[in-house]
């Protein structure tokens, strides 16, 4: 009696909530089997990724001129978007002088690219650091994307 009268009252509202995606039986299985009414569509947002492989690559500078120094490395970019590169470059404040940084290409298609980024010392002031000094940490370079349009 009481699955009878659930039956009822399930079918009851199946007729009253089933509009959108719709079902109609005449008679619903006795096992009361979940029955499919309409499939949903699910969408998302895509959003920009960009990933800077080999992170732990390290700009060398060398001596290039009695005061001058640069240095460069190569970088895997992997992005889902076409970017437009920049970079900043930080002193340490251990060697004086005039630093500067490049990227190049600095316009990037959406996949794996490789770029070279560069960092030059002109005017050094060596007089802070003992001579003979070995591996010391002068800068950072921060490399800056920027999303742009495709084709480059």
């Amino acid at each position: 009696m009481k699955k009878a009268l659930f039956a009822v009252v399930a079918l009851a509202l199946l007729a009253s909530a089933a509009q959108a995606g719709e079902i109609k039986t005449h008679s619903w299985p006795c096992t009361l089997v979940p029955q499919e009414v309409t499939t949903v569509k699910v969408t998302m947002d895509v959003g920009y990724w960009v990933q800077v492989v080999q992170q732990d690559r390290v700009i060398k500078l060398s001596q290039t001129g009695i005061h001058n120094y640069s240095g460069s490395q190569k970088y895997n970019i992997k992005t889902n978007t076409c970017l437009d590169l920049s970079c900043s470059i930080t002193k340490t404040g251990k060697v004086g002088g005039d630093y500067t940084c490049g990227i190049s290409p600095n316009k990037i298609a959406k996949g794996n690219t490789e770029v070279t980024v560069s960092a030059t010392l002109s005017n050094a002031d060596l007089s802070g650091v003992d001579g003979g000094s070995k591996d010391v940490h002068v800068a950072n370079v921060t490399i800056s994307v920027v999303p742009s349009s495709c084709p480059i």
